[in-house]
Order: C-alpha cells, then sequence, then structure tokens
C-alpha cells in the first residue's frame, strides 16, 4: 500500500512519522522498494540493490538519529560499504567487495538511514555526466532523453524521482552541484574537511573531494551535516568549527547580504542565454527580499587554474589506476578503463613533482584571491551549468577523439600530450565550467533549484560563500526555499507516478 504524502515529504518528516509510530520503517523500506523496481528500468540509476539488508535492517532496533528509519542510496563511490560491492562505475573494479565501512558511512548509519542500494556514477567520477561504459547512461527523470549530470547523476536521479528524500554524494569538481541543478534539488558542497572521507583516503584528489548528501529540501541538508561532520582521526586537516548546529541557521534571518553576481563562465567562454536568465531571476528575488546585488566576479588567471585542476586530477587518477590494480592483483592496461581515464591516468604519470607543486601553489593562491574577494561580498552567485541538461551522449567522446587520446600512451613528448589533452578536457569544461573553482579553494557552496526553462528542465544557479561559512548558506537558502518553494515540483516520472 503506498504512503500517503510520500512524494511531498522530505527525510525529517519521514523520520518524524517514524517517531510518532505513524508509520513503521519496514514501510518506508518497501515503498523505497516499490519505487525503485518502478523507474530503474527508465532512469538506470540503482546499480546495485540492498533490499534484503534493508528489510533486515528496519525490522531491528535503529540508531535514534535524526533520520532513523529513512530509506537512503549510497553513491557507488566515495567511500566504502562493508560487504558491498565498490566499482566506481569502472571495469576494472568489478568484484571487488570491501570487508569495512568508510568513516561518513558508519556515520549515515548513526543518523539512522536504511540503505537499499548503491547508485550510478560515471567511471571513477571523473564526468559532468553519468554515462560509464560498464553499465551504460544513467537518465534525468524530468526528460529521460537528457542527462542528471554527473559525478552523482544516480543519487539525482532517484532523489528527483521520488524514489528516496536524499541520497549520498561527492564533489570533486562539482559532482554534487551539477547533478543538483541538473535535476531540481539542494545540493551543498561542505567547506574541505568537514565530513571525512577517510580511513582509507586523507584527502580526495588533492583535497578537491568533498562528500555529503543531496536533497529536496534545505532543513535535510543541514540536518544531516549536523549529523556527519566533525574530525575523524588522523585527518590531515580539519574545517573551522560552526558556531551553532546547522540545523538552528534554517530559518534564522539572514541579515542584509552583499552578493556578487555573474552571468559569465569562470573556466569557459560562453553560458547558454537560459543559464544567465536563471541568475538574473535569482538577482531579482534577492533583491525582493532585501539583499545587495553587485555585479562582480573574481579575478584570477583562467588557463593557469584550468591546467592546475587538470594536473591534480591527473595525478590522482594515475595513481588510482594503480591501486585498482594492487586490489585486483594485477596490472590495469587501456582495455581495462574508459579512453578519457587511461589518458588522464598516462598524464598522471608523465607529470614531475614539480608539476604537481605548481598546481597546488595555484590552487593556494586562488584561495587567497577568493578570500580577499568575500572581504568585500558575503556570497558569490552565478550559474551552477554553462548549459541546460544536456542530451544523453551528447558529451560523449567522439571515435576521433578517443583515437586521438589512444595515441597519447604512444607519445614521448609531453607538450605535445598535454596540448591534446587541454583541448579534448577543454570540451566538457565549457558545459560546466563554474563548480571547479570551489573545490581548489575549498569553499563551501550550493545549487539552489530556483528556475526551470520551457522545456521543463530545471537550471540550478550557485552560490558560494567564505571557507567554512556554510551558515550563511543555508540561511539565505532556506529563505529562498521560502520565497519560491521548490518541493512540490515533480518530474514526469517519480516513483509511483508512472
Amino acid at each position: 500500500m503506498a504512503i500517503q504524502g510520500y512524494d511531498e515529504l522530505d527525510a525529517t518528516a519521514l523520520a518524524a512519522l517514524v517517531r510518532k509510530k505513524e508509520v513503521h520503517p519496514t514501510e518506508l523500506v518497501e515503498e523505497a522498494i516499490t519505487r525503485i523496481e518502478a523507474v530503474n528500468p527508465i532512469l538506470n540509476a540503482v546499480v546495485h540493490k540492498m533490499y534484503d539488508q534493508a528489510r533486515d535492517a528496519a525490522v531491528r532496533p535503529l540508531p535514534e538519529g535524526p533520520f532513523s528509519g529513512v530509506p537512503f542510496l549510497v553513491k557507488d563511490l566515495d567511500g566504502y560499504l562493508a560487504n558491498e560491492p565498490y566499482a566506481g562505475g569502472c571495469r576494472a573494479l568489478v568484484g571487488f567487495v570491501p570487508d569495512h565501512d568508510a568513516e561518513l558511512m558508519k556515520r549515515f548509519r548513526r543518523a539512522g538511514v536504511i540503505m537499499l542500494g548503491k547508485t550510478a556514477t560515471p567511471e571513477l567520477g571523473i564526468l559532468g555526466v553519468t554515462e560509464p561504459a560498464l553499465r551504460g547512461p544513467t537518465r534525468n527523470p524530468w526528460n529521460p532523453d537528457h542527462t542528471p549530470g554527473g559525478s552523482s547523476g544516480g543519487s539525482a536521479a532517484c532523489v528527483a524521482a521520488r524514489v528516496v528524500p536524499m541520497a549520498h554524494g561527492g564533489d570533486g569538481g562539482g559532482s554534487i552541484r551539477i547533478p543538483s541543478s541538473a535535476c531540481g534539488l539542494f545540493g551543498l558542497k561542505p567547506t574541505r574537511a568537514r565530513n571525512p572521507v577517510g580511513p582509507d583516503v586523507g584527502e580526495g584528489w588533492g583535497g578537491f573531494v568533498q562528500q555529503h548528501v543531496l536533497t529536496r529540501s534545505v532543513r535535510d541538508s543541514a540536518a544531516m551535516l549536523d549529523a556527519t561532520h566533525g574530525t575523524e582521526s588522523g585527518a590531515p586537516y580539519v574545517a573551522p568549527p560552526p558556531a551553532r548546529p546547522f540545523l538552528q541557521e534554517v530559518g534564522t534571518p539572514p541579515g542584509r547580504l552583499r552578493i556578487a553576481f555573474s552571468t559569465g563562465s569562470l573556466f569557459g567562454k560562453n553560458v547558454h542565454s537560459e543559464c544567465a536568465a536563471a541568475v538574473l531571476d535569482a538577482v531579482k528575488l534577492c533583491q525582493e527580499l532585501g539583499h545587495e546585488l553587485v555585479e562582480d566576479a573574481p579575478r584570477f588567471d583562467r588557463e593557469e587554474l584550468v591546467r592546475a585542476y587538470l594536473v591534480i586530477v591527473a595525478a590522482n587518477v594515475a595513481v588510482q589506476v594503480e591501486e585498482i590494480g594492487a586490489l585486483k592483483g594485477r596490472t590495469v592496461g587501456p582495455t581495462d578503463v574508459e579512453a578519457s581515464t587511461w589518458a588522464l591516468a598516462q598524464i598522471g604519470n608523465i607529470l614531475t613533482a614539480a608539476d604537481l607543486q605548481k598546481a597546488r601553489d595555484s590552487m593556494h593562491r586562488a584561495s587567497r584571491v577568493m578570500a580577499a574577494f568575500h572581504e568585500r561580498y558575503d556570497l558569490f552567485l552565478d550559474a551552477t551549468l554553462a548549459h541546460p541538461p544536456v542530451r544523453v551522449g551528447e558529451l560523449a567522446l567522439k571515435p576521433a577523439e578517443i583515437a586521438a587520446l589512444a595515441v597519447l600512451r604512444k607519445l614521448p613528448l609531453k607538450p605535445v600530450i598535454l596540448k591534446m589533452f587541454d583541448a579534448l578536457a577543454g570540451n566538457s569544461l565549457e558545459r560546466t565550467p563554474n563548480t571547479q573553482l570551489f573545490n581548489q579553494t575549498g569553499q563551501p557552496a550550493m545549487s539552489v533549484p530556483l528556475y526551470w526553462n520551457a522545456a521543463g528542465l530545471p537550471i540550478g544557479v550557485q552560490f558560494a560563500a567564505r571557507f567554512g561559512d556554510e551558515a550563511t548558506l543555508l540561511r539565505l537558502a532556506a529563505q529562498l526555499e521560502q520565497a519560491r518553494p521548490w518541493v512540490g515540483r515533480k518530474p514526469r516520472i517519480s516513483g509511483r507516478a508512472l
């Protein structure tokens, strides 16, 4: 039997029903399973099902956390689940089963959520669309011809489709914010080190990767951050402690904020007119709410930061590929991974220690630039994506590009290889140019679903705050959510409404 109002209820509301014994966790689990089975043949979003484990957990005593009994999905990347397959969208990892939970997964469990399965991701989370060769493309519930973005695309599709009220995601270059924008969700990338990434790594992609959840409501994101943030043993650094619980920021008036905005592209050249319109619409709404909006943007050497981002990612992918080989007990070759992954790994192996340090120095200079920028402005507003959600396959490598990447491993000259790779990578960054900067600087940033285009596709806007200042983001997000509620907007493919 369907649970009345499930589509409209967020995780906080569902947990309240469980606490009041108006619904049992087993009922929520069965509801979510029914919805997975209904939408997954279309969306291809859940790649590993844990129904037996979820049913068993639902009949046992659950932790008394803020989300006890609430169905939840975990991205198949960015942290191990004990005794569950971990593939990261990669053929070479198929068959690997870790024997322990990552620290964040332990904290999710303590929050009381019931894990029903794992969601799709592009190979090793590298791309901004979820179309791995291993399992095929994941589709957007607002229009299955389009991508839900990436790399947390499977999680985003399931939350938007009302399968679960929230799901795990990781963000190394926009991978929470990009799919949140494409799927009409609220997506917060926390401050660097706010949430744990261990114990298996000290940092992801040189500190770029931060993990959290994708949600429909602001309060769910805040409450889960309260449940998961904090220091972990052995971490290389920690985030500044919050002044008070994040949930208390939701509903607290933000005051009159000074917000810089731009309709331009940070790492690219062009922004689609619909994405620019979304920014201007948000500017108008913020002005109506009493905030001061100033057209301005941080100034930095674009080519230097783009190169720095690619160098750090390539170095880390090279190490990841080597580590996959160690896990599987054999050398990983070019036929074990996708062409772009292999090319990145080869670039990473060719780069020198000096190249990596130069990239890190560029990243640190950008952090100083943004710190100075935020001495003048509380927040920075721009488009989360430079284009509306693209069609499935639109950003896939063409045969000629795949052939060019295959040549990379045969070329001895580093400048030639880097030039070829820069040209190919630029195509992807042109579509998703506005999120990576805040992975480099470690600042918190959020995508807020305030705008839908004439085709019915969501277009998010991004706000970035000072390092450590999730509080201002959450205050503003809650104000925007109240002024223009988005939770009631449903895609054409949602849960039982097929």
